[in-house]
């Protein structure tokens, strides 16, 4: 009967690498896509968001009972190849993240821009959707 024996007069690192190379999962959990820092600033915060393999026309934000959704949606180009892949490792698919920014928070008081594969939010500590206190009269 043939068995496969591993060897040992090799280096450890290129065992480790062929022994897994098929069938090590892709890691693309919320830990590996769109990580965020939050610093807050004088009058709001600062929000810088990774996206990286994302164009700027991927993105989409949006603003919905004071949550703050970022998307980014990338779709497959299609493209004649005449080689074989052995792996392919390049992502497509779709992330997104939201944060509570609360409701007072309206759109126009959200200021983003984007370069470099950094989304750059800009949040106000108090927004321009501030509803007046309705008292109610005692009769």
């Amino acid at each position: 009967m043939n068995h496969i024996v591993k060897r040992t007069n090799s280096l450890p690192i290129f065992d480790d690498f062929f022994d897994d190379f098929f069938a090590r999962p892709l890691n693309r959990g919320p830990q590996q896509c769109m990580r965020t820092d939050i610093q807050e600033v004088d009058n709001g915060f600062q929000l810088d968001i990774d996206v990286p393999g994302y164009g700027k026309d991927d993105i989409k934000i949006s603003l919905d009972n004071g949550y703050l959704t970022v998307e980014a949606t990338k779709e497959e180009e299609k493209e004649e190849s005449k080689g074989h892949y052995l792996r392919r490792e390049r992502f497509l698919g779709s992330a997104a993240r939201s944060f509570y920014v609360g409701e007072d928070i309206a759109q126009g008081d959200i200021k983003a821009t984007y370069e470099l594969g950094i989304l750059k939010l800009f949040i106000p500590k108090q927004g321009t959707n501030v509803k007046a206190k309705q008292y109610i009269s005692i009769d």
